[in-house]
């Protein structure tokens, strides 16, 4: 499948982060603005695979409501990066038509949830969070790994990202593309039967493109990071420079 962006930015974080690194709703928010791009630039390949085995509608119906989301976020950034999911997930489902708005607002929601009011979270708190709402989207739609849904692709990103950012993404991706030769159990898709093999399901498409974003946008905060210690030990080491002539 197509990635989100270049690849060399990925990996960055997992250098410096073991999963104790805590981050705050700023990321987060980052995070699914750079999701909302890339949804935005990836919504005419998913509504074209979704014309093979759906509605013809996920690219259009995540677009916008990925859009409402960086809109809501900018306007009225949240304090706390379970605060973050929850706005996320809400207008996700006010938002959003069809079985996308429900399945990946409840994903975003009860992740919220599960992160709570603390202020600053760890990668591995996340992956516990996002495993929850994946659990809860399970049950929603009823589906299990190798249905041909989503969840072939999320449940190994969330195994993922308990090793690192870039684990996750590549879980993701493979499982995304893993989904061509299955047949369709659950969804609109399974009305197709065996005419659903052979086809990329576009909802794990689509939650590749969730966590190649995170990669990025942890790779970017990872380089931020790395800028601003040379930086301050340029100052450091320059101040030590003027105190000694």
């Amino acid at each position: 499948m197509e990635q989100v962006g270049e690849k060399e930015e990925t990996g960055e974080a997992d250098r410096v982060d073991d999963g104790t690194e805590t981050f705050g709703a700023d990321f987060l928010v980052r995070w699914l603005t750079h999701l909302a791009e890339a949804v935005d630039r990836e919504a005419d390949r998913l509504t074209e695979l979704d014309s093979a085995i759906g509605d013809a509608d996920h690219g259009v119906n995540l677009k916008r409501g990925f859009a409402a989301v960086s809109d809501i976020l900018a306007k009225e950034p949240p304090a706390t990066p379970g605060a973050v999911l929850t706005t996320a997930g809400r207008q996700l489902i006010s938002t959003v038509g069809g079985a996308s708005g429900p399945l990946y607002g409840t994903l975003l929601r009860r992740a919220g949830k599960t992160l709570g009011d603390g202020e600053r979270v760890t990668r591995a708190e996340l992956a516990e969070a996002l495993g929850a709402g994946v659990a809860a989207v399970s049950q929603l739609g009823g589906a299990q790994v190798g249905d041909k849904t989503m969840l072939d692709a999320l449940v190994p990103a969330v195994e993922g990202l308990r090793e690192s950012y870039g684990a996750a993404r590549t879980a993701a991706e493979a499982g995304a593309l893993a989904t061509v030769p299955l047949r369709a159990r659950k969804g609109r898709a399974s009305y197709l039967g065996e005419r659903s093999v052979g086809h990329q399901d576009p909802g794990a498409t689509s939650s590749a493109l969730l966590f190649a974003a995170l990669d990025e946008t942890a790779g970017a905060e990872a380089s931020r990071s790395e800028e601003a210690s040379r930086t301050e030990a340029a100052g450091a080491e320059a101040s030590r420079a003027e105190g000694a002539s």
